[in-house]
């Protein structure tokens, strides 16, 4: 079946891979959940991310951390810095604090596993209207990432080939 547009024919949107393994982004880079905000902030804007997965020692994803995060730290914190009077205990710690990305990120994890039909990683997306499902082994494990890129590479395959 066609879909009809104004003047031409188009092909509807077939997502054409199985599972979430061959959707996904195998390898995520990730961030432990030790590390400080700082390193965060050094490590999403390096690599131009926009959010990572956040991992505890076992390697299982634990949150995740972005850049409105941050932003949200960055401007809390900012903003007790301006209600501290100057010179206080309580300015000088706020100044000192490195801060824990556990203590900011997002403690919210949605996992699908590697075989889990496409179809429903995309149901599961937009059910929980998020961007991004982890993908995890049996033991959870991160193992991958699938993005809403990733889901628009799958269906970009035909459009590529009819040119």
């Amino acid at each position: 079946m066609l879909a009809t547009t104004r003047n031409r024919m188009t092909p509807p949107l077939v997502l054409h891979t199985r599972t979430a393994a061959e959707l996904m982004t195998p390898d995520p880079k990730s961030l432990r959940q030790d590390a400080l905000v700082a390193e965060a902030a050094v490590f999403l804007s390096a690599r131009g991310f926009s959010a990572a997965p956040v991992i505890d020692e076992a390697g299982r994803p634990v949150g995740v951390v972005s850049r409105t995060d941050l932003l949200h730290h960055h401007g809390q914190r900012a903003a007790r810095l301006l209600t501290a009077p100057p010179g206080t205990a309580d300015a000088r710690a706020e100044a000192a604090a490195p801060g824990a990305i556990r203590d900011v990120m997002t403690p919210a994890v949605f996992c699908v596993h590697a075989e889990t039909p496409a179809a429903k990683v995309v149901e599961k997306m937009l059910a929980l209207n998020v961007r991004r499902l982890f993908v995890v082994d049996e033991a959870g494990v991160l193992v991958g990432v699938v993005s809403a890129f990733d889901v628009l590479r799958g269906l970009g395959e035909p459009f590529r080939a009819a040119g």
